[in-house]
This record gives C-alpha cells, structure tokens and sequence, in this order.
C-alpha cells in the first residue's frame, strides 16, 4: 500500500469535465419515453439552465485563469487551457444533442398531443393578423433596434439576452447606405405567446416563439430600407460577482453595485441561429472577442429556457408527474403545540416526502408564545416574501429577539437576499452577513424558550436551504431537537457568527471550516484500522459533490485496507473508482429524478456501533474551508435506522441511478436478471407519512 502514490493524476477526474457529465444525465431525462412528455420538456430546460450557469461561472473561471497565464493544475493535472479545449469539443456535442432532442423527439411528441409551436412559415391567416395587431400594440413600442455607425457602436448586449443582428441595404433617413443594425428584446416581453383560439382558428394550446414574430416584422422597425436577413443571436457572460472581502466596508452595498455589473461581464460564449451568414457570424465574433470554439450555432430558439414559461400554461395532468401530498405526522399537525412534540423526542422531516410546513409552523408558533424570548437563524436561499421570511417579521414585530443571519453571497440569489435583509430590518429582526471571506452556508434554526425557571433551546438543523418553494422539489433532511448539548452548540456557533470569537469545543456538532474535515478523515481511518483488524467496516456517503482531495486521498486509503464504500454523488465527483489496488472496493453512482437529490448523509459502521451525521457540507475544498457549515449526528435510533433504510434504498435503486465506471463515464442502471425493478424516489413517495 506503501508503495502506491494517491496523488497520481490519473486516479483524479477532472471537476468541470464530471460537471459537464451530470448534464449529461439530466439531459437523458429528456431523451426517457418512460417520463411524462412535459417533465422531459422540463429536463430540457433545466439542461439548459445547467448549461449557462456551467458557462457563467466554470468556463468563465477557466478563460480567466488562461488569460492570466495560470500554470496551477488540479490533481487531475490539466492546465486551463486543456480543460477548455476539451469542453469546446464535449460542449458543441452536448448543444447539438439538446437541440436534436427537441426537433426530433420532443416538438413532434408534442404535435402528438395538440401542442403545437407553430413557426411563421404556418400561421394561418387569422393567426397571421392577430400576431401582427400584438406586434403593433404589446412589441414594437417596447422595441429600440439600433442601426450601427460611427455614432451608433455596436451595443454592449445583456447576459443571455434575446438579440438580432440585422443585414440591411438601401438609405437610411440621412441618406446614407445602410448595412447592419442590432435589437435586442427587452426581457419584459413574454418569449412564448399563446394563440387565443376564439381569435386565431388555433388550438388550445397553439404557441408561437416570440423571434418568430420579431422575424416576420422586421421590416417594419427599419422603414425605407430592405431586410435582407434577420438572426437570433444570444451572449453568455462572466456572472460570477467580484467582491474584495479585505476592502469592503460595508458588503450589502458592495454586493448592489455589483449586481448592476453582472449582466456586462466578460463574454464568454455566443449563440447563433445556424442559418446566419458566415460573414455575419465572423462579424459577432470579433465583437465579442471570442474564438472559434465560443461559438454555438444552434438549429432553433437560440435559449431553450424561454419553454419554461409553457409549464404555466398547459393544463395536461395526463403528461406530468401525478401530484402528491406531503405526509404530517400527527404530533406536528398546526393543532399540537410543536414545543411539546420536539421536547418529547427528536424528529426527522425528509423533503418533499414530509411537508416543510412543521419548520414554518415552530416559527410561527414561537412568533405568538410568550414564553419565547429570542429566535435565531441562517437563511442561504429562501426569496423576501416566503412563509420563512413573513414568521420571522411577525416574531420581530412580536417583541421576540430575533438575530437572522442572511448570506448576501449565495450565487444567482444576491438580489433576493439584498431584498429580504432589507424587509427583515425594517421590521427589527437584527441582520448580520456572515463572515467576511467565509460564505455562511450552515442551515440552523434556534428558538430559545423560558420553562419554568430554566430556559430551554429547540433546534432545527438541515441538510437544505429555508426555502418552502426548493421543499417540494430537493430531498432534503430535518432535524427538529430539544436535545440540551446540540442546542449549546447552535448557540455556540450564533454567537461565532454575530461576534466573530472563538467557539468553544463543541458537544455534539462537527464545525466547518474548523472541525468538519478533520473529523471526517478521523473516521475514514477508523473504518480502515477496524477494516486492517478484521473488524466490520463500511462507510455510506451520500452528497452532492465530492472534490477535496484529502478526503479522497482518504477513502482511497480505507479502500486498500478492505473497507467496502458506496458513495451516492448527484454531480461532481472527482474519486475515480474501479482502480485495481486503489478503488476496487469503492462503488460511485448518482440518482436523477423526479426530485432533485440534495441530502448529504454520512454513514460509518464503526465495528458494530454505526455512526449517521446529516450535513449542510458536500465533501468539497469550498465548503470543507471556505464556509461556515455544520455536520450533525442523527443519534436516536428509530432515526438513524429510518436513515440506513433510505441509504439502503438509494442503492438499491435501478431505476433512476447511474454507475460511474473507473473511465469517468456513466452507465444507467437496470435490474439483473430476475431482480425487481425499483426507484427509491417513487419508493418513498408511496410511502405513507412516518415522520417519527
């Protein structure tokens, strides 16, 4: 074992190629004829959506490092500039298989069940004159094309925004030749529009793509001069924001104005619609600066999540995922004082199987007990107007003590929580953003409560962010508790966050970025020792991303001594298993559903004494150092083996599950001969509610 080096590059995928391979996967969600036809139109779109945040920040990240020349490899030993050029080519493959699955697949499925997209070439003529009456009356006095000249330079373009670049010929109103304009439509203006059937002789559920209208009345924004051709063309930007945590003085404010940059950041791909002139495309091309490789062109609407908005507008119960109802346990039903049920035992909410509602409901039940005297909180994601935010205001204005702790940094959510902490302080509630350079991503409720003569904490601790919307569509755990020392740690780690001290040694809670990692590795070594002394060893992770490589390093070590480990990666994973010597006794697979799989569960056998912590923390170098999380241990029993079970099931799973092979690639999983077919997912959603 001596004898093997772990930082061998090829025992080390790299992190943005495994990236890019999760999308993979949700794109063959789209691709499943077993999946109802609008929730693979959905995968689409979330495809898509993946996709730019995949450009906005990882390719961004890795043009910035090549620009400034990095020679920093990662384990995996790639150098910037060979990541990207294996992204262009694995990227335009992925953009040519999205857009295949829509005119292939998806459009003419659609067609099937009378939904239509019509194209311009089709509408009828009653279509043709309602579709001109909307041009005229709801788009071209919003329009403000931009014909280019010495006076009038190419424009500076918003992030993702819908463009057209325009080839003109004949005089413009000064007299002279004209030859390109610019429009860009306004992000007000609806990107599908559904044909009223008592007006247009359509369907019910006829659409037609807003480009599609700008197209055919194009002519009419340029009077006097000719259209020769009009292109969609869309620009995706560096949106990651730029914050000097060492000169900030005040970080809301900081945040604001970068917020008004981020739609002007630095490009770092365009989309082109694929019938667009060569010229035309070199011409974009060198106004952007971009390369050869930047450049998509697409056979079809140039943003794919312009179809998120037909979710809204179809009624078609037959082509979704039937609906469910969240189960309540009795004991946390709104008509039960909840204290009491927490304070009885501890209890385990698993989204979106149980209902969020308890945690929303222990808020407002603390907003209007007096014998509540303060409440604190972290919110990550969670939107200004949710239950959450309304609760913790109504506590403020209830006279409670109320400390809320708003993450400003969390990525793509600044806006909305520059707003919440806003509403939250005009209403009292004391706000504070974290830690300068440490992102607060821990995901801590505390209700302190006088009882007597003693004052007594309830606690809420979850694998997921306070946000009601995300409950219904994240697997998520929740641990409600009364329990005397997790409640001292939360208080612990508050007072950490409010007043930046030291935090004593902690009774029960794994801390990061101070305690989480180290402990983490204690117990890898621990299932290796027990697995070298011929005792049981096992070790069950599930997470979203696993990339730190101590941690690896450290699982590969527990690997060689025997210790069997099942790691339950939704994205990112750089281990490598399969290695002969190295990772043979280690099995990576992932799970694409209906829900978004967002538990970060860690299971130790521990000679016979399992050991289960639930976590806000992905085995990841940001939040393993970078981060204010913490790790907490599910120590009643009937939990932790309503925990194991649902691991178990996770494996189990042949359905929905993807199985990493040791070349970095992605098998679906199928049932063996004669074995059962089984999603975990659908397991637990027949379940009846056994919140315990």
């Amino acid at each position: 074992m001596s004898d093997i080096d772990l930082k061998n590059p090829q025992y080390y995928i790299n992190r943005e190629l495994s990236l890019l391979e999760f999308n993979r996967r949700v794109l063959a969600q789209a691709k499943d004829p077993a999946i109802p036809l609008l929730e693979r139109l959905r995968f689409l779109t979330i495809s898509c959506t993946n996709l730019d945040e995949f450009f906005e920040v990882r390719v961004a990240g890795l043009k910035e490092k090549e620009a400034a020349r990095s020679v920093r490899r990662g384990p995996d030993n790639m150098l910037p500039n060979e990541v990207l050029s294996i992204l262009a080519t694995r990227s335009h493959a992925f953009v040519d298989e999205q857009y295949q699955v829509l005119n292939e697949e998806l459009l003419p499925a659609l067609a099937e069940q009378q939904i239509n997209f019509i194209r311009r070439t089709e509408w009828n003529t009653s279509q043709a004159a309602w579709l001109k009456r909307y041009f005229h009356e709801e788009l071209q006095p919003v329009l403000s094309p931009m014909g280019l000249d010495s006076a009038h330079p190419f424009p500076k373009v918003v992030n993702k925004s819908l463009c057209f670049i325009v080839s003109l010929t004949g005089k413009d109103a000064f007299g002279r030749n004209s030859g390109l304009a610019v429009l860009q439509a306004p992000r007000s203006v609806p990107r599908v529009i559904q044909l009223p059937p008592d007006e247009t002789e359509s369907g019910v559920h006829d659409f037609v793509f807003l480009s599609s209208v700008i197209h055919a009345h194009m002519d009419e924004l340029f009077h006097g001069m000719t259209v020769q051709g009009s292109y969609q063309f869309r620009v995706t930007r560096n949106s990651d924001l730029l914050v000097d945590d060492e000169e900030m003085l005040d970080l809301k404010r900081a945040i604001e104005g970068e917020l008004a940059l981020r739609q002007y950041g630095d490009e770092v791909r365009i989309e082109i619609a694929d019938n667009c002139p060569a010229e035309m495309v070199s011409f974009l091309q060198v106004q952007f600066e971009l390369g050869e490789d930047d450049v998509y062109l697409v056979h079809g609407p140039v943003n794919l999540n312009r179809l998120q908005t037909v979710f809204e507008l179809i009624n078609r119960p037959d082509l979704s995922f039937p609906p469910f109802t969240p189960g309540i346990a009795s004991q946390l039903s709104s008509k039960e004082n909840i204290f009491n049920a927490i304070a009885k035992r501890d209890l385990l909410l698993h989204m979106p199987f149980d209902s969020f509602t308890p945690v929303i409901e222990l808020l407002n039940q603390a907003a209007a007990d007096a014998q509540v005297l303060a409440i604190k909180q972290t919110l990550y994601r969670t939107g200004a107007k949710s239950a959450i935010a309304d609760a913790l205001v109504k506590a403020a204005l209830a006279g409670k003590e109320v400390t809320v702790v708003v993450e400003l940094r969390a990525r793509f959510d600044e806006e909305a929580n520059v707003t919440l902490a806003t509403r939250l302080q005009k209403a009292g509630v004391h706000v504070v953003y974290g830690v300068v350079g440490y992102k607060t991503h821990a995901k801590m409720m505390l209700v302190i409560r006088r009882e007597g003569k003693r004052l007594r904490y309830y606690t809420h601790l979850g694998t997921g962010n306070y946000h009601p919307g995300t409950a219904r569509v994240y697997t998520d755990y929740g641990l409600f508790s009364a329990n005397k020392q997790v409640g001292e740690d939360v208080v612990n780690v508050f007072n950490q966050l409010t007043s930046l001290g030291k935090v004593p040694k902690l009774n029960k809670l794994l801390h990061a970025p101070f305690t989480l990692q180290k402990t983490i590795l204690e117990k890898i070594e621990r299932e290796a020792s027990n697995a070298a002394a011929g005792k049981p060893a096992r070790i069950i992770a599930k997470m979203n991303s696993l990339t730190d490589e101590e941690v690896i390093k450290a699982l590969y070590r527990a690997s060689m001594a025997g210790v069997a480990i099942d790691l339950i990666i939704r994205g990112v994973c750089r281990l490598r298993p399969g290695i002969a010597g190295v990772s043979e006794n280690i099995q990576v697979r992932s799970i694409i559903g209906r829900f978004l799989e967002h538990t970060r569960v860690h299971y130790f056998e521990n000679a016979d004494s399992p050991e289960v912590f639930a976590s806000s923390a992905d085995w990841m170098e940001r939040n393993l150092y970078q981060r204010v999380e913490v790790c907490f241990p599910i120590e009643a029993k009937v939990l932790r083996e309503r925990v194991i079970k649902d691991l178990n099931g996770y494996l189990k799973d042949n359905q929905q599950a993807w199985l990493l092979m040791s070349d970095s690639c992605y098998v679906k999983a199928s049932p063996s001969e004669g074995e059962p077919p089984f999603s975990i997912q659908q397991s637990l959603l027949e379940k009846k509610a056994d919140v315990v």
